[in-house]
């Protein structure tokens, strides 16, 4: 299971209700929100110890506190933090005040798009900081290591600065014939040449020294101390040596035939640059546009439908339809272009520098040449077609391990659009791609919604305290182009365009459908069916759900709906209505994400819940947690009193497992205890579900 990032937040801050909002409005952001509130020393220093603060928020009136109290205090706690001020609206002498004190951005609570923008800001800066050092002291232990390897090496190697020799090991030495380092002092590096090489040695000298783009490699003739010499492979690398730039250079003896060394950087089957090769030639491009170069673009490529593929052809036959297709490919390369294998059957292209247009024509022609192909594999002959992803490549984006996320992310969604198809990751075209794909997940949306292309399945609720009958948590999915999409995916876009509602009313017909046929056969089945805020606003919910439940006639079939705390917050009085109302019919109710917010069981007093979800961001890692696992049993404990049960989700191990009997909770969720499984026999709902 994917685990959020949750941001510790700590707010100083006269009023709960304000607190709670700002918390809601993160959640709502998608930012997942772990807080606290202190609005006095004691409170503050406690807050401090338990929580550990990233992030804290600051508000000018707060009385019991001045901002160098809170600044004191979090400076000697000793760990990085990002302070925010929140005023209700920004005066120039207050806004001064905060920055002079400590802050490093002001928010105003009236701007709420402007808040969130600022907190993930000021999150995202307090992470790079904690990442530079993190990365500082790696780089020092990795000289400390490449220190040591440099003198255990066989590899002649030397730090040259300025063209003259500040570091050499001892393979170096042994090389080229001197006795210690002594000797090779005030010996410049152009002396280890041969004179037929010095010129393009010299060349390649200074444009690394200049950290121009040049050739990193040179084959030429070495001379040793007495005159003597050997023909070696030169590398060239930069590198820092006693803080200062120079540059790494390595004699390699020329042992192995270049033409073999060629052979070996190649796939056997198609020809091209392997993976290993290949993932070398991204790192350079990466490199290249750090220093500013631009047009450069990283393709993926994969034949649609290769599983099938390989099955009507036979899989010995595969090699040879891969070679075919990469063939294909190899004819568009232009001069400064690279392509190789990056998995079995997956593709990467390197293109030069090329206008965007460009690229999206070299693209066309390749697809072009790959369905206008007709491939002869042994006795048979057929055609393919393409799918490609990519990602255009800049400064912004330049790190080898996001360009391939992006490329591959890119790939993944030509093909759930339908194969043959292509998907450029282009930031200055994101707003209009991102409108595009949404209006074509629209209409397979809604047609879902017409012709039943939604799929249920459910994930059992294990009690841990010998509860009778079968608990499930109902999820949904949707059948795409390319196999099921998660909600993860589809939700927003419904949401965007209204359509939660119908979800909605889809998936509890066909709950209620599945429990009518479960009660048939005699099982005690409740399902838990998640709720989203349009439903919850709608007042013809309930006579609907009221009139199905009187038609299905269930006897020991229930449902529970749920929703999360932070939604149930920001709608407090339309909720509270509508759990009144469904209680009325006999339903139950569940709080998701519980033990989020600020103060979660005063919720419990406006709306009645039966059951409550821990929230998942406690499960993570919780045997390692202590804060965690006292958090969970504090709920437990309260709950047990308020006679409320508690479910933990996203459970994932079973030592999480045990302490979470030993705590006291009643259920437990996750795919280390059941993964999703298909509903079935939930009946037919091919009628409309709205009216």
């Amino acid at each position: 299971m994917k685990k959020d990032y949750v941001i510790k937040i700590l707010f100083i801050e006269n009023s709960l209700e304000e607190a709670e909002q700002i918390i809601s409005l993160m959640r709502n952001s998608g930012i997942a929100v772990r807080p606290a509130r202190a609005t006095n020393a004691e409170q503050l220093q406690k807050a401090i110890d338990e929580l550990e603060p990233d992030i804290v928020m600051f508000d000018p009136s707060v009385k019991g506190l001045e901002l160098r109290e809170v600044v004191q205090a979090l400076d000697a706690y000793g760990r990085d933090y990002s302070l925010i001020g929140l005023p209700d609206k920004l005066e120039g002498q207050q806004v001064a005040d905060l920055f002079v004190g400590g802050a490093r951005g002001v928010a105003p609570r009236n701007q709420p798009k402007q808040l969130i923008i600022i907190l993930q800001r000021e999150f995202d800066a307090l992470q790079t900081r904690r990442q530079v050092r993190r990365l500082e002291t790696s780089l020092r232990e990795s000289e400390r290591r490449c220190d040591a390897l440099l003198d255990s090496s066989n590899d002649a190697i030397a730090y040259v600065h300025e063209g003259m020799h500040v570091r050499a090991n001892q393979a170096y030495l042994d090389n080229f014939g001197y006795a210690s380092f002594d000797d090779l002092l005030g010996i410049p590096v152009m002396d280890m040449v041969d004179a037929a090489n010095a010129d393009e040695f010299k060349v390649l000298l200074k444009g690394h020294a200049r950290h121009e783009k040049m050739l990193s490699q040179l084959t030429l003739h070495a001379r040793r101390a007495d005159g003597s010499q050997f023909d070696a492979t030169v590398e060239f690398a930069p590198a820092t040596f006693e803080g200062e730039s120079c540059l790494q250079i390595v004699f390699r003896r020329q042992l192995v035939d270049p033409a073999v060394l060629e052979q070996l950087q190649r796939d056997p089957v198609t020809g091209l640059f392997n993976r290993s090769r290949m993932l070398e030639c991204v790192d350079n491009a990466v490199a290249d546009a750090t220093n500013g170069k631009k047009g450069q673009a990283l393709l993926l490529v994969e034949p649609d439908n290769w599983t099938n593929l390989v099955a009507g052809i036979g899989l010995g036959k595969a090699d040879g339809l891969l070679a075919a297709f990469a063939g294909r490919v190899r004819m568009l390369l232009g001069t400064g272009d690279v392509a190789g294998m990056l998995a079995e059957h997956t593709l990467g292209i390197v293109l030069d520098t090329r206008e965007d247009d460009a690229i999206k024509e070299w693209i066309a022609k390749l697809q072009h040449s790959v369905s206008n192909e007709i491939f002869d594999v042994g006795a048979r002959s057929m055609s393919v077609t393409a799918s490609i992803g990519g990602s255009l490549l800049g400064e912004k984006n330049a790190n080898a391990d996001l360009l391939l996320n992006q490329a591959s992310q890119a790939l993944r969604m030509a093909q759930s659009l339908g194969g043959s198809k292509v998907e450029l990751n282009d930031p200055a075209a994101g707003e209009k791609a991102d409108d595009e794909r949404d209006r074509y997940w629209l209409d397979l949306l809604r047609e879902a919604l017409e012709k039943n292309g939604l799929v249920l399945y459910h994930q059992q609720i294990i009690s841990l305290q010998d509860a009778e009958g079968d608990y499930s948590e109902i999820l949904v999915r949707m059948n795409g182009p390319q196999g099921e999409v998660s909600p993860g995916f589809f939700m927003p876009i419904a949401e965007k365009h209204n359509l939660n509602g119908a979800i909605d009313r889809w998936v509890l017909h066909r709950t209620i459908s599945a429990l009518q046929i479960r009660e048939s056969h005699g099982m005690d089945t409740t399902f838990f069916v998640k709720l989203t805020a349009a439903s919850m606003n709608d007042e013809t919910l309930l006579p609907w759900l009221a009139d199905r439940l009187k038609r299905a006639a269930l006897k020991h079939g229930q449902i529970v709906l749920e929703m999360t705390e932070s939604k149930v917050m920001t709608m407090l009085r339309p909720a509270q209505e509508f759990v009144n109302g469904w209680k009325k019919l006999g339903g139950k109710f569940a709080l998701e994400q519980f033990g989020s917010g600020l103060n979660s069981f005063q919720l419990l007093n406006h709306i009645d819940a039966d059951y409550l979800k821990i929230d998942r961001s406690y499960m993570a890692d919780l045997p390692q947690h202590a804060e965690s696992q006292k958090k969970i049993a504090e709920i437990c404990d309260r709950a047990r009193e308020l006679k409320r049960q508690t479910i933990a989700e996203w459970v994932e191990d079973a030592t999480s497992t045990s302490l979470l009997f030993a705590y006291g909770v009643d259920f437990v969720q996750g795919n280390f205890l059941q993964i999703p499984q298909q509903l079935t026999g939930a009946g037919s709902v091919a009628q409309a579900v709205v009216s």
